[in-house]
C-alpha cells in the first residue's frame, strides 16, 4: 500500500519520466495524471466519480475560457509584422541615428527590439528579423562577435516581459487563488517597470564595455552614414509613429478599461493587417504572408490547448491526492520565510527552464505555487496596499508572476534549448561560429538573473502603477469590514457596554 503523502513526488516523478521516454509534454501530463489517478483509485485516495472534474475543468477552464482567444490574435499579429518591413526599416533609420556614437548599433538594437516587443510578442520573429538585418552590418564595422550575437540574441527575448507579452497573458490565467488574482492589466502594468529598467541595464552594459573595450563596439564610418537632419528624423518617425499607434490599440484600450484584453488582440490583428496592407508595395506576396500567419497562428494555439489539457488532467488528480498542501508545506516551512520562498523558486524555475519552455512552467508550476505565495508575499504588500488584504493579494501575485516572467526569459538564452541561440544560429553566416554565440550570451543571461534580483528585492518596481484602495480603519474600538461573519449574534438592546462597535460597510472608504 502507498502512503498518501508520497503520491505528490511520486507524481512529479512519474511525469519526467514520461518526458524522459520521448513523449511531448502535453501526451506527458496526461499520461501521468491518468497513471496515478488509476493507482489513487486502487489505494482508495479517492472514487471514480472524482474524475468527472477533470472534463468540467477542462470545458469550464480552458474551452470556455475568454482569456486564452487573446492568444491567437496576438500571435495572429507578430506573424503578420514579422514579415510586413517595419523592423528593416526601423533597424535602419535607428542605426542611422546612432551610429556616429561608440556601440551606436547596439543602442539600436535595444532600442528597435523594446518597440517590436511592444507590438509583436514573439521571440522567434525579433531575434530572426534583427540578425539578418543588423549582424552583417556588426560584421562589417568590426563588432566583437560575441558582443554582437549576445546582444541581438538578449534583445530578442525582451518580448516575453514587454507588454503584449504572451508569457504575461497565461500567467494572468494561471495565478488564480481563493484570496486574490491577477488580471491582464495589472501584469502589463506591473511589467513595465522591470521593462523600462531592463533595456536601461542592456544600455548601461553596452555604455561600459565601449569604454573599456572600444574596438569591440566601434563607430560607424563616416561614408556608411547617407542620412542627416530632417530626412534621418523622417525615416525614424515612418517606423515609431505605426508602431505607438498599434501599441496604444494593443495596450492603451487594456489600461484605460476601454477593451478587454480578447478585444484588444483583435484590434491590434486588425492594426496589423491595416499596416501590412499599407505597406503592400514592399510586401512580394501579401496573401501568401496572411495564410503562413494563420498556420502559424494554429500550430502555437493548438500547442498550448493540447499543453492546457494535459495540466488540467494532471493537476486534478495532483489536488485528489492532496498535491496543493504538500506543496505549501514543502515552500511554507523553508528557512528565510518570504525571502526563502523567493530564492528557491526562482532558483527551481531557473534550472526547469534548461528543459521545458515558458508555456510548460507556466502550465504545470506556476498554478501550484500561486496559493503559497499569496500567504507568503501578501503581509510583504499589506501597508503599500493600505492595509487591504485583498488588493495585497492581488499585488503579490502580479509581483510573483513578473518576477517569474523575468526569470522565464533566461530560458531562450541559456543551453541545451534556448531557442533564442538556435534562431540565430539558424540565420548567422557561416562564418559565425556556435561558441561564439553560447559565449556571448552568457553576459546577458547574468544582466537577465539580475533583474530577478532587483524585482524581487523591489516590489515597488512591480507595484507602483497599480491601483491601490482606500484605506481601512481599524483599530480595537472599531472593526470595518465587508461581510457577514462581522455581524454580532447578540441582539444590539443586549449588547455589552464595553464590546467593541461593529460597522459594515457595503462601499469602500473614500
Amino acid at each position: 500500500m502507498i502512503p498518501l503523502e508520497w503520491m505528490p513526488p511520486l507524481m512529479f516523478g512519474g511525469l519526467i519520466v514520461f518526458m524522459l521516454i520521448g513523449f511531448p509534454v502535453a501526451f506527458s501530463l496526461m499520461a501521468a495524471g491518468l497513471f496515478f489517478a488509476s493507482i489513487a483509485i486502487a489505494e482508495n485516495f479517492f472514487g471514480m466519480p472524482f474524475l468527472q472534474a477533470i472534463p468540467q475543468r477542462i470545458f469550464g477552464s480552458v474551452l470556455a475560457n475568454d482569456l486564452l482567444l487573446a492568444i491567437p490574435f496576438f500571435t495572429f499579429m507578430g506573424a503578420i509584422l514579422e514579415r510586413c518591413g517595419l523592423a528593416e526599416e526601423m533597424l535602419d533609420s535607428m542605426g542611422q541615428l546612432f551610429g556616429r556614437i561608440r556601440g551606436g548599433l547596439g543602442y539600436s538594437v535595444i532600442i528597435v527590439g523594446f518597440i517590436l516587443g511592444a507590438i509583436t510578442g514573439t521571440v522567434a520573429a525579433q531575434v530572426i528579423a534583427m540578425a539578418m538585418i543588423s549582424l552583417p552590418v556588426m560584421m562589417r564595422y568590426g563588432y566583437n562577435m560575441r558582443y554582437a550575437t549576445g546582444v541581438l540574441a538578449a534583445s530578442g527575448t525582451i518580448t516575453q516581459l514587454v507588454p503584449p507579452s504572451l508569457v504575461l497573458i497565461v500567467l494572468a490565467d494561471q495565478l488564480k487563488t481563493q484570496s486574490g488574482s491577477a488580471d491582464v492589466g495589472s501584469m502589463y502594468l506591473g511589467a513595465w517597470g522591470p521593462s523600462l529598467l531592463q533595456i536601461g541595464l542592456f544600455a548601461l552594459y553596452t555604455f561600459f564595455l565601449s569604454r573599456f573595450k572600444p574596438d569591440y563596439l566601434p563607430a560607424a564610418p563616416e561614408n556608411e552614414l547617407t542620412l542627416k537632419g530632417w530626412a534621418l528624423w523622417k525615416k525614424c518617425l515612418m517606423g515609431i509613429i505605426p508602431s505607438a499607434v498599434l501599441i496604444f490599440l494593443v495596450l492603451g484600450t487594456i489600461m484605460t478599461g476601454i477593451a478587454t484584453p480578447t478585444e484588444s488582440g483583435a484590434m491590434g490583428a486588425m492594426g496589423a493587417l491595416l499596416l501590412a496592407w499599407i505597406r503592400r508595395a514592399s510586401i512580394p506576396n501579401l496573401r501568401g504572408l496572411i495564410q503562413e500567419a494563420y498556420q502559424n497562428t494554429m500550430r502555437i494555439t493548438a500547442m498550448v490547448v493540447f499543453i492546457l489539457i494535459g495540466s488540467t488532467c494532471f493537476s486534478v488528480v495532483f489536488q485528489g491526492v492532496d498535491g496543493g498542501h504538500w506543496v505549501e508545506e514543502l515552500f511554507s516551512n523553508l528557512p528565510g520565510g518570504w525571502v526563502g520562498f523567493l530564492v528557491v523558486v526562482n532558483l527551481f524555475v531557473f534550472f526547469l527552464a534548461f528543459f521545458l519552455d515558458f508555456f510548460e512552467i507556466a502550465f504545470i508550476v506556476v498554478p501550484m505555487l500561486a496559493p503559497v505565495a499569496v500567504k507568503l508575499l501578501s503581509p510583504v504588500l499589506l501597508a503599500s496596499m493600505n492595509g487591504n488584504p485583498q488588493a495585497a493579494a492581488s499585488a503579490a501575485l502580479v509581483w510573483f508572476g513578473v518576477m517569474l516572467c523575468v526569470n522565464m526569459q533566461t530560458s531562450f538564452m541559456h543551453p541545451p534549448f534556448g531557442f533564442a541561440l538556435f534562431y540565430l544560429r539558424g540565420v548567422a553566416p557561416k562564418e559565425v561560429k556556435s561558441s561564439d554565440i553560447y559565449w556571448g550570451a552568457l553576459p546577458w543571461v547574468a544582466l537577465q538573473l539580475i533583474m530577478v534580483v532587483v524585482v524581487a528585492a523591489f516590489p515597488a518596481l512591480v507595484t507602483t502603477f497599480l491601483d491601490k484602495p482606500a484605506a481601512v480603519v481599524q483599530n480595537q474600538d472599531f472593526n470595518f469590514t465587508g461581510g457577514n461573519e462581522a455581524k454580532s449574534e447578540t441582539p444590539a438592546n443586549k449588547a455589552d457596554e464595553d464590546a467593541p462597535v461593529v460597522f459594515q460597510l457595503d462601499k469602500p472608504l473614500k
